[in-house]
Parts: C-alpha cells; sequence; structure tokens
C-alpha cells in the first residue's frame, strides 16, 4: 500500500484558516468541483442529453462505490440523505410491542427518528444504550454493553461505526455475529466513517448500509450512496417514480405502466437519481478516494495526530484509546476545571475550525491536513 503525501494542492482550501471540520462537511476537490461545472454547462442545452445519459453515470457510481466497500454494484443505490435511505429500512421492518431496536446514546438523529417513528406507530421499544461514565476502558465497555443489550427480542440494531461526537468505534463484527444469534437486522449509519475508514461489506455483512455523500465521501450535498442486501429484495420503497420500475430504460414504451419494479435494491433509488451535476462530482470524489485507498487515509491521519493527542495526552485532556476509535474523527474532553466556553473563543480566535458535540471537542482532519495543523490546535487548547 503506498503511503500519502499531503493533498492540499488538490482542494481550495484557504490558507489563512485551519479546517479540521471534515466530519462537518468535506471540502471540494477541484477534480469534483471542475465535475459540477461541466454538469451545468451540460445542461444548458439539453439536446446533449440524451436517454441513455440517464442511466449510464449512475452505472459506473455504482461500481466505484461498490469497489470501495466490497459489494455488488446492483445492490448499490443513490438517495439524497440518511433519512431517505433509513426511511425505506423502516418502512420494511415489521415490529411489534414485543420487540426492541438497538441504538446507541446521542447518535446522530436521523439515525433514530425512523425508530422513534416505528415506537410512535408499533409500540417497538428502543434500547438505548450508553457509554460508562468512568473515561477507563470507554470504548470497550460501551461495546460490551451493546453486545449484552442484544436479546431474542431485538428486531434491529441501527449504528454508526464510529460515534458521530467523538469517533467511538463499534465492533461490528462482534455485533452482526450476535445479530444474526438472534435473527435481528443490522442497519449501519457510515456516514462519519466510510470513505475515510475501510469498510467491508463482505466482512460486516450488515443488511443496509446508508451514506451521506458529503463528508467522508468528498461529494457534493444533497446526494448519498445506499446499499441494501437481499432481505430487503422484495419490500416496498418510500416513492413510486417511474425510473425505478422494469424496463423504464425504453422511454417509447414508458406510458404501458409497468407494475414491477426493477430487480432488487434497485427498487429503493431515489427519483430523478440521473441527476447531471451531482452524479458526475459523487463520481469524480469516489474515483480519488479509492486511488487514495480508506487505509492509506487512516495511516496518513495516524501520521500527523500522535504526536499532538500524546502531548493533550500529558497536559491531562482524554482522547479515546486507539483501538476503539479511528485516526480520522476523534474526540477531545477537557481536564477538570478547564471552561469550555473560554476554549471556544481560543480556537475561534486561533482561525481553526472543529466542531463541539456535547461535552467534546470533534477533530477530523484529512489528507488536506498536516501535524502543524493539529499542533496549533494543541497550542489553542493550551491558551498558548
Amino acid at each position: 500500500m503506498a503511503k500519502i503525501k499531503q493533498q492540499r494542492a488538490l482542494f481550495s482550501l484557504s490558507s489563512q484558516a485551519t479546517y479540521l471540520n471534515c466530519a462537518y462537511m468535506s471540502p471540494l476537490l477541484k477534480s469534483v468541483e471542475k465535475a459540477g461545472i461541466a454538469g451545468m454547462l451540460k445542461k444548458r442545452n439539453p439536446m446533449q442529453v440524451s436517454p441513455k445519459d440517464f442511466f449510464t453515470e449512475t452505472e459506473k457510481l455504482r461500481k466505484e462505490y461498490a469497489k470501495l466497500i466490497q459489494a455488488e454494484p446492483s445492490r448499490i443505490v443513490l438517495i439524497p440523505s440518511v433519512s431517505y435511505g433509513l426511511a425505506n429500512v423502516m418502512n420494511n421492518l415489521k415490529v411489534s410491542s414485543h420487540n426492541n431496536i438497538v441504538v446507541a446514546s446521542e447518535q446522530f438523529p436521523s439515525n433514530y427518528y425512523p425508530w422513534q417513528r416505528l415506537q410512535a406507530d408499533t409500540g417497538v421499544q428502543i434500547k438505548i444504550v450508553s457509554p460508562p461514565e468512568t473515561q477507563t476502558d470507554r470504548g470497550k465497555q460501551w461495546n460490551e454493553h451493546l453486545l449484552s443489550a442484544i436479546d431474542s427480542n431485538t428486531k434491529l440494531v441501527a449504528l454508526g461505526h464510529v460515534h458521530w461526537a467523538d469517533g467511538t468505534k463499534f465492533n461490528l463484527k462482534a455485533i452482526r455475529t450476535r445479530t444474526h444469534e438472534v435473527g435481528a437486522r443490522m442497519v449501519i449509519d457510515g456516514t462519519q466513517s466510510v470513505g475515510a475508514l475501510p469498510f467491508s461489506v463482505k466482512e460486516i455483512q450488515p443488511d443496509a448500509l446508508i451514506c451521506a455523500g458529503y463528508k467522508w465521501l468528498m461529494g457534493p450535498y444533497s446526494i448519498g450512496m445506499a446499499y441494501y442486501g437481499e432481505k430487503f429484495d422484495n419490500g416496498k420503497p418510500v416513492e413510486e417514480n417511474w425510473i425505478n420500475r422494469l424496463n423504464s430504460e425504453n422511454f417509447s414504451e414508458l406510458v404501458n405502466y409497468q407494475p414491477d419494479y426493477q430487480p432488487g435494491a434497485l427498487r429503493y433509488e431515489v427519483g430523478e437519481h440521473s441527476n447531471f451535476i451531482l452524479v458526475p462530482m459523487m463520481l469524480q470524489a469516489l474515483k480519488q478516494i479509492n486511488q487514495w485507498k480508506p487505509k492509506a487515509i487512516q495511516e496518513y491521519c495516524k501520521t500527523i495526530t500522535q504526536k499532538p493527542i500524546a502531548l493533550l495526552r500529558e497536559a491531562g485532556f482524554w482522547i479515546e484509546d486507539e483501538a476503539y476509535r479511528g485516526y480520522h474523527l476523534f474526540g477531545i474532553r477537557l481536564p477538570e476545571g478547564m471552561d469550555m466556553e473560554t476554549v471556544k473563543k481560543q480556537v475561534v480566535k486561533n482561525k481553526i475550525s472543529v466542531s463541539f458535540r456535547g461535552n467534546a471537542i470533534r477533530v477530523s482532519p484529512h489528507v488536506y491536513n498536516t501535524e502543524k495543523d493539529i499542533m496549533k490546535l494543541v497550542k489553542a487548547l493550551m491558551g498558548k
């Protein structure tokens, strides 16, 4: 595996500020921006858009994303958001008041509200598994608590690969093994991991993997990618659109209404998924990620963060053990007695972009950053 060197030249980031906030939103690669502009220019003259263009770019996008997560392209669909992708899951999950759904505490709202709706409609219980209050072995114990919460009445476990607020990594292989034992489905929100942290559908075997495109997939806003496994093959999508119907490629026959959907997972794709601007942008972003490779991105982020994290720990700041977090996203918790509002002002004063989530400072570097960027944050946190 080839090592990655700093890639800042591929972006248009300001030299006047330090961006350590890819978990909030990735900057656009220059190549992705160029693809979007080309798509806009093409739409200026619709005579350039042929019927086959409604399908060719999305097929390329499926294949590129399938390569990233080691899946079959026919199981990949385009979605506008995580909430849309999870609505398809919710729409095809049969539960009753005797069943439960297991989630991690304070996970992103889009991976909670669908289950809250199911609870209101069916009485299904939601088991919210909180992290331990102790900072010793926090990630290890949180994973153990999640495994213990899964029982014979569990119908679904809905998690991220890492927690969006502080980067705590969940042991998906162990959780998948446990869900198989009780006959539950496992659905992963990969928004804060896929693209920067290796993920293999072949290895984890989730029933669904839902990802927004504008963070670690390096794409534009309002487009995402979803994988649906075999258990959803005969389900009911949340919308009835023409392009997801069988033989929709034949425009001259569209008036002959077709009762059958495209096979398998393709029924769940959003209407107008041929988006002639966003699709080329997302495709270009994924090509770059597949060229870099998530494992190499992790190694790069590890290299630039090791020394700064060691200095923070020496100064009394808390950061999760390496075994239970990714290198691309981690939370910093302040030493006792340090005021968060004062820290925020210091970070803003130094023109550093990070996120504040709960009691954690969320830091999320990428290949456009350097160790010097992280050291700038260290100095700001220490009031230097």
